[in-house]
C-alpha cells in the first residue's frame, strides 16, 4: 500500500466525511446540554459548547464544527470562528472552573474567520484572551485535534494539559496553500509547503509538541474513551497550583523544542 504524503493527510483532514464534534459527543458522552451565546453580542454556531456527563463526571465540551452539507457549512461558516465564538468558549471555560468541571476541546478549523466584521469585533483580542485564560484555568484541559488545526483559530482552544491528534489530522501555523502563497507566491505549491511545514501528527509527536497520536480505526472512540478516563482521573489528582505550573512549563518548554527543530532542519 502506498504511503500517504503529508498533503494526502491534509486532504484527509479536510474530508467532510470525518466525524465532527457532534459525533464525538454522541459516542463519548451522556446527557449533553448545549449552551449558546457569548452574553455580549450573539451566538457563533461554528463553536458547539455545553455540559455533559462522562462516566459519572460532569465535563464541559467545546468544539469547532464545519458542517457536512453546503447548507450546514454556510451556517457554521465552514468552521471559521468569529470573536463571538471564542467569547462563548471563554464563558463556558470560566463556568467550568467555577464548578470544577474538566474541559475537553475538539479542534477542527481552517483558521479563525478573517473577515472585516470579525476584525472590527476584536478577533485577535478574542483569540489572545482565550489562550491567556486557558493558561491559568484551575481545572484539567484536554485538547483533541480531529481534523484541521490551523492558525490562531486552533491555538485559541489548544492551550491544554494534554494535546492529542488523530493520525490524519494536521496542526499548523496556517494552511499549506497560505504558506506557499506567502513563501513562493504560488498557492499551487501547497503539497511542497506541507512537507516543509512539519504539520502531521507523527512529526509533531516526534518533536514533543503534542502528547499522543490516536489511530483512526474502528476502535478509535473506545481508545479515546479510555484515554480520557485515565487522563482526567490523573489530572484531577493534582493540586490547582501544580496543574497550572505544569501547563506553564509544558508550553514554556516548547521554545527549547523549537530550537532543537531548527538544528534538525539545518
Amino acid at each position: 500500500m502506498k504511503e500517504l504524503t503529508t498533503y494526502d493527510r491534509v486532504l484527509i483532514a479536510r474530508d467532510k466525511k470525518r466525524p465532527q464534534v457532534s459525533k464525538y459527543i454522541e459516542e463519548l458522552f451522556d446527557d449533553f446540554i448545549e449552551l449558546k451565546g457569548d452574553r455580549l453580542s450573539g451566538d457563533d454556531e461554528s463553536i458547539l459548547g455545553g455540559i455533559a456527563m462522562f462516566h459519572g463526571t460532569p465535563v464541559t465540551i467545546i468544539g469547532q464544527r464545519k458542517g457536512k452539507s453546503l447548507e450546514e457549512s454556510m451556517r457554521f461558516n465552514f468552521g471559521m470562528c468569529s470573536p463571538e465564538g471564542y467569547r462563548k468558549g471563554m464563558r463556558l471555560m470560566k463556568e467550568a472552573e467555577r464548578f470544577h468541571r474538566p474541559i475537553i476541546t475538539f479542534i477542527d478549523t481552517p483558521g479563525a474567520y478573517p473577515g472585516k466584521e470579525a476584525e472590527e469585533h476584536g478577533q485577535a483580542n478574542a483569540i489572545a484572551e482565550s489562550m491567556a485564560l486557558m493558561s491559568s484555568l484551575k481545572v484539567p484541559i484536554i485538547a483533541i485535534i480531529t481534523g484541521e488545526g490551523n492558525s490562531g483559530g486552533a491555538l485559541a482552544l489548544s492551550v491544554a494539559d494534554k494535546i492529542w491528534m488523530l493520525e490524519n489530522s494536521i496542526f499548523a501555523v496556517l494552511s499549506p496553500e497560505g504558506f506557499a502563497s506567502i513563501l513562493w507566491k504560488d498557492g499551487s505549491l501547497a503539497p511542497k509547503a506541507s512537507e516543509v511545514m512539519k504539520i502531521t501528527a507523527k512529526e509533531l509527536y516526534d518533536f514533543g509538541l503534542i502528547d499522543d497520536v490516536i489511530a483512526e480505526d474502528r476502535n478509535m472512540f473506545k481508545v479515546i474513551d479510555k484515554k480520557l478516563q485515565k487522563e482526567i482521573s490523573s489530572l484531577q489528582k493534582l493540586s490547582q497550583n501544580t496543574l497550572i505550573e505544569n501547563r506553564y512549563l509544558k508550553f514554556r518548554n516548547i521554545d527549547e523544542k523549537k530550537k532543537a527543530l531548527k538544528v534538525i532542519k539545518e
